[in-house]
């Protein structure tokens, strides 16, 4: 980061200081971010040529200025310009340059593009100058194009994402809200007045859980107090973005504390309460693990071994969603016991019904949905089996019903273990690596990824002598339980368990 704890502006209204020299390290990452792409140079000098501003806006900025003084490479990726040309305008600028271009957000004043150098593609977002009012009864704006830079960034969720770098010859920074100054400090701020940020669109509320865990910012007390005032206005937001974003915080590296934002500001009362309902009462006669506190624990864990697996794609939205919502049966489930013990018996079937429900809610798709309340229904199995050696029966059920999520079964159950009690930590993890080795026995002697009965649905019904129907199903699943409980059966063995099922039946 940069050795300077001030603010480098151009432009900036008046209530703000006067513009300092830029620091070098600064100077030389926007340096760095335009000139590393020809493709933003050829654009910058498109647009001069033809009397244009253009400036590259948004997190790219952001994020080159956080590279500043680390040594590290200005990051690459979709970038966004802002200009005072007209959509038409641009759309004549980038003839002939552009390898391709799109209009879809156009009515919004973007226009995309896709430019081909050298071989490698960059795909640019240009957007007019923006003057937008606001209904605050949905989160569509009255588009209006504007003529200043400085408004135009006025428009923008918060100030770490309000800078500006000119793609002309001088190669200004424009920060007229003292985003590098936020950026410096860590800091979350919005433009102008929270709450009326906040009521353009709520679902910068959201964002701004997202940059706390992405950029690892603190929300000042304005933002905080705005969200938790506000949060109710989420429910104006489609089931659809308000699911890009969590999903976007969950797939951070360290989401805690954009999650424990989200809970402590109410957000999470509109968006997921079964993470807020965690947060259950401890009394002095009945003590009990904090499962609110556990349930993130868990979460840190399972993304510690998420990461740290390079068979597996990373970061896992699955893994990660199951490692938060594992336990949210337990608050309809709990029961207070004898001698001060609390119980939460089927906590995990509770569960994957309110996981199914919630997903389902914020149109997760359905392989999410369903991956994750089957490791919700699965994450206790491990711990019915007890202590002892597992039998062949046990690992062939274990692995039979997590199929194909085994190994996120893995992660999840080995993250659950979050006591402080190391003797007791360290028999789990034993014990778990005990079951692991089971199951590489095993399948090294049987495919236990395909375990499926000795005998198919065409030989059942024509040793049975039986038509197609539920009685082929229900001896189908009689084998399969077999070949669960004993293993392989040889062709002569399977035929008599099915005459014996079928006489005893």
């Amino acid at each position: 980061m940069f050795p300077l704890p001030w603010l480098v502006v151009s432009g900036q209204p008046e209530s703000r200081p006067a513009a300092v020299a830029v620091p070098p390290a600064v100077q030389q990452a926007v340096r760095d971010l335009v000139e590393v792409s020809p493709v933003l140079v050829e654009l910058g000098e498109r647009f001069a040529a033809a009397g244009f501003a253009a400036h590259l806006v948004g997190g790219s900025v952001r994020d080159a200025l956080l590279a500043a003084g680390t040594g590290a490479t200005p990051p690459a990726g979709d970038l966004d310009v802002t200009t005072d040309a007209r959509p038409e305008q641009v759309l004549r600028l980038l003839r002939g340059w552009a390898s391709s271009t799109w209009n879809t957000g156009i009515a919004f004043g973007t226009v995309g593009a896709e430019v081909r150098h050298g071989g490698a593609a960059t795909r640019l977002e240009i957007t007019t100058y923006r003057a937008d009012r606001y209904d605050r009864e949905s989160r569509n704006p009255e588009v209006a194009w504007g003529d200043s830079l400085v408004d135009d960034l006025a428009r923008r969720d918060f100030t770490v994402n309000a800078m500006a770098v000119s793609l002309g010859p001088d190669r200004t920074v424009t920060d007229p809200f003292g985003g590098l100054g936020d950026l410096l400090a860590r800091r979350l701020r919005t433009p102008g007045a929270a709450a009326d940020s906040f009521a353009d669109d709520p679902l910068r509320m959201l964002r701004g859980v997202r940059f706390v865990a992405q950029l690892g910012l603190t929300p000042d007390e304005e933002v905080v107090a705005a969200m938790t005032a506000m949060s109710g206005e989420l429910a104006r937001i489609t089931p659809e973005r308000v699911q890009a974003e969590l999903s976007k915080t969950l797939l951070q590296h360290a989401p805690r504390a954009g999650l424990e934002l989200f809970v402590g500001t109410g957000l999470a009362d509109v968006v997921l309460p079964e993470l807020s309902a965690l947060r259950m009462e401890i009394d002095e006669h009945h003590q009990h693990k904090d499962v609110y506190s556990h349930s993130l624990t868990v979460l840190d864990q399972a993304i510690a071994l998420d990461e740290a697996d390079p068979e597996a794609p990373s970061p896992d939205l699955v893994l990660r969603l199951a490692a938060l919502l594992h336990d949210v049966g337990k608050p309809a489930t709990r029961r207070h016991e004898p001698r001060g013990r609390v119980s939460f018996h089927h906590h995990e079937v509770v569960g994957a019904k309110l996981v199914r429900r919630r997903l389902q809610a914020l149109r997760y798709s359905k392989e999410v949905v369903e991956d994750v309340s089957r490791l919700t229904f699965l994450h206790l199995r491990f711990h019915g089996y007890g202590t002892g050696e597992w039998t062949d029966s046990a690992v062939r059920r274990y692995v039979t019903d997590a199929g194909p999520l085994l190994s996120r079964l893995h992660k999840l159950v080995r993250s659950d273990c979050t006591t402080r009690n190391r003797r007791r930590a360290a028999a789990l993890a034993a014990t778990y690596d005990s079951l692991e080795r089971r199951i590489a026995e095993l399948s090294a002697a049987e495919d236990l990824a395909r375990v499926r009965p000795d005998l198919d649905g065409n030989a059942i019904m024509e040793i049975l002598g039986i038509p197609p129907g539920r009685e082929v199903g229900e001896a189908w699943k009689h084998l399969k339980d077999l070949r669960l409980e004993r293993g392989p059966l040889d062709r002569e063995e399977a035929e008599a368990e099915l005459r014996a099922w079928w006489a005893a039946r």
